[in-house]
């Protein structure tokens, strides 16, 4: 699976006034079951090949074997499928390794995703073009600009799932990510409610009963297990800004299909997974500019008094 290196964020921690601190959250389990369990480490690996001695011996000789019985035109052929077969076994582990996600983690799945791959767009870090015919007309974050958030950011992998492979957050702040969309969908049973998500098939996801868009059954955004990364809408005016401010890059497939019709809409949005109380009112802000575009409603998702 290829993965997205952004540029590194040159502002530290001192521009965003951001200091390291542990998330709150409450003993109870969620009203849907146990607390999910902690963050494994995704890894993907590179294609690499270690031969020794003996190793390098026996292919010697079964290339000539194979040369001498089969002749010289079918050896170069099998010879040259030989590195193809290496990168796409390569290729389909580190699929399988980002875990479940809307793709199922089946060989056939992993052909959906590397067909998807060939219309994936090329720059993540570029917003998409605002249509002024839709409702609603601007976004709210540049209202009160993000600060940035300190430090690089964290690497990308994968299309569907696609996941952070560092910087997987705090668990605490993520639990109490939950804790707000849940509360926010008890608070407003009429408005909003909790259920896995639509679209990742996985992850807890808080969705609008009666939106004026959306991509997948009124679905607002949706937080991940895994990373503790979050997938959502924003207007193309809140995408640039999280984008210019380090906090998400866009979807893989947040483009208009010209050819093949895109699973996700343009403005699909990946926001990096908060690793500290700080970074986790930034993250309610911006799940409040998600709804703000779902439903052109300002909602407060946590009344905590320390909003930047």
């Amino acid at each position: 699976m290829s993965n997205t290196i952004a540029p590194v964020q040159t502002q530290l921690a001192t521009a965003a006034n951001v200091q390291l601190s542990s998330c709150e959250i409450k003993s109870e389990p969620p009203p849907d079951g146990p607390w999910p369990k902690a963050p494994r480490d995704i890894q993907q690996r590179p294609v690499s090949i270690t031969l020794d001695g003996s190793t390098i011996f026996i292919l010697a000789f079964g290339l000539v074997l194979l040369i001498h019985f089969v002749g010289s035109h079918l050896a170069e052929v099998l010879v040259g499928l030989t590195p193809v077969v290496i990168v796409v076994h390569n290729d389909y582990h580190n699929f399988i390794n980002l875990g479940p996600g809307g793709t199922p983690s089946t060989f056939r799945g992993y052909l959906r995703i590397s067909w998807l791959r060939l219309w994936a767009i090329r720059d993540p870090f570029t917003a998409p073009v605002s249509d002024p015919s839709r409702i609603p007309e601007e976004g709210i974050l540049s209202r009160h600009q993000l600060p940035y958030r300190p430090g690089p950011r964290p690497l990308v992998a994968g299309i569907a799932p696609q996941r952070q492979l560092d910087q997987l957050g705090s668990r605490p702040c993520y639990l109490s990510l939950r804790r707000a969309m849940e509360r926010l969908s008890m608070r407003s049973p009429v408005k909003f409610g909790t259920e896995r998500s639509c679209l990742e098939k996985h992850g807890l996801a808080l969705f609008a009963r009666h939106p004026l868009q959306t991509n997948c059954q009124g679905e607002i955004c949706h937080v991940h297990d895994s990373d503790h990364s979050m997938h959502m809408c924003l207007h193309p005016d809140d995408i640039k800004e999280v984008l210019r401010k380090g906090w998400g890059q866009m979807h893989p497939l947040a483009r208009k299909g010209w050819l093949v019709k895109m699973p996700v809409s343009p403005d699909f949005v990946m926001v990096y997974a908060p690793r500290n109380e700080q970074e986790l009112q930034i993250t309610y802000r911006i799940v409040e500019a998600a709804i703000w575009y779902i439903l052109a409603e300002r909602i407060e998702l946590d009344s905590a008094p320390n909003r930047f």
